[in-house]
C-alpha cells in the first residue's frame, strides 16, 4: 500500500507529511475521457491546526472542486502552474479533483490557446461558462466515493470535448519526454519527432501551456524529489549526471529554486 501511495505522489514535497494528514486517493475517469484527461484526485482532512501542502506542480491544467467546513462548495479552474504551489489547509475540508493530460486541457477550451491559462487561477464558471451552475455541490456533496465520481464524469462527459489531433500529438510528446530519461535538449528531441524546434515551441504553447524546455526541467525535478524521497543517501554528482545535467552545481541551483531548499537540506536524512 505504502509503495502504491508514493508512486502517486509524484511532485508533492514531503508526502509522508502529507499522508499522515490527509486522505489522498487516485481513480480513472470513464473510458471516453481517458483520451485527455489523466486522473481525478481525491483529498479529504479534518485537522486540529492548519496545514500548508508544496506541490512542484506537474504541466498540466487541473480542475478542483472544493468544500471547505461548512461552506458553499466551489469550481476552481487553474492553468499550469509555474512555481512551487503552495494549498494552506484548516479544519474540514474535501477535493475532488481533475487532472488533465499535460496536452490534453485544449479539446475542452478549444477556442483558447493553453498558454492563456498558465499561472493562473479562476472560478471554474470563468472557463466553462455553459456548466451546470450546481455542479460543485453535485460532485462535493455525497460521502460516497463512488458517486463522487459518478458525478466527475457526468460533468466532464457534458464538456463534450472535442476530437483534435494536435492534442494527442501534444500528449503523446511530452509522455515521451516523462518516460525517457535520455531526453535533455529541445533541439535534439525536436529533430527525433520530425519537428523544427519553432513548431515544437508553438505546439507546447497552444496545448500544453509551457515550452518543452521547462518541461523537460520539470521532470528532472520531480525524478530528483523522489529520489531524495526514497532513498537515505543520494548521490547528487551522480544523479544530476543520470538527468543529463552538466554538473551537480546546476542540478542544486534548478532543485533549490523550484522546491525553495538545496537537496541536502531537503533529503531525508536534513528532516
Amino acid at each position: 500500500m505504502a509503495a502504491a501511495l508514493r508512486r502517486d505522489t509524484r511532485g508533492i514535497v514531503d508526502p509522508t507529511e502529507l499522508l499522515t494528514r490527509v486522505r489522498f486517493r487516485r481513480h480513472d475517469p470513464a473510458a471516453p475521457l481517458r483520451r485527455y484527461v489523466e486522473n481525478y484526485w481525491f483529498i479529504d482532512w479534518d485537522l486540529t491546526e492548519p496545514y500548508a501542502s508544496h506541490i512542484v506542480p506537474h504541466p498540466s491544467v487541473n480542475l478542483t472542486f472544493e468544500r471547505y467546513d461548512d461552506e458553499p462548495a466551489t469550481g476552481v479552474f487553474t492553468g499550469v502552474s509555474l512555481g512551487l504551489y503552495t494549498k494552506k489547509l484548516t479544519g474540514r475540508g474535501r477535493v475532488c479533483g481533475v487532472k488533465f493530460r499535460s496536452g490534453g486541457f485544449r479539446p475542452f477550451a478549444p477556442d483558447v490557446p493553453v498558454m492563456q491559462w498558465t499561472g493562473r487561477e479562476l472560478p471554474a464558471h470563468d472557463v466553462f461558462t455553459g456548466a451546470p451552475a450546481d455542479a460543485a455541490h453535485a460532485v462535493t456533496g455525497p460521502d460516497d466515493e463512488q458517486a463522487r465520481v459518478a458525478a466527475l464524469d457526468a460533468f466532464m462527459l457534458g464538456l463534450g470535448a472535442a476530437d483534435d489531433p494536435q492534442a494527442d500529438l501534444a500528449v503523446d510528446l511530452v509522455d515521451r519526454i516523462r518516460t525517457d530519461a535520455t531526453v535533455h535538449r529541445v533541439g535534439e528531441f525536436a529533430t527525433a519527432q520530425g519537428l523544427s524546434v519553432r513548431a515544437l515551441q508553438r505546439l507546447f504553447s497552444a496545448y500544453v501551456g509551457v515550452g518543452p524546455k521547462w518541461v523537460i526541467l520539470r521532470h528532472r525535478i520531480h525524478q530528483a524529489l523522489e529520489r531524495a524521497d526514497s532513498e537515505a543517501t543520494v548521490d547528487w554528482a551522480a544523479l544530476a549526471a543520470d538527468l543529463g545535467y552538466a554538473d551537480q552545481a546546476h542540478l542544486v541551483r534548478d532543485f533549490t529554486t523550484t522546491v525553495g531548499v538545496p537537496p541536502t537540506a531537503y533529503a531525508p536524512a536534513a528532516r
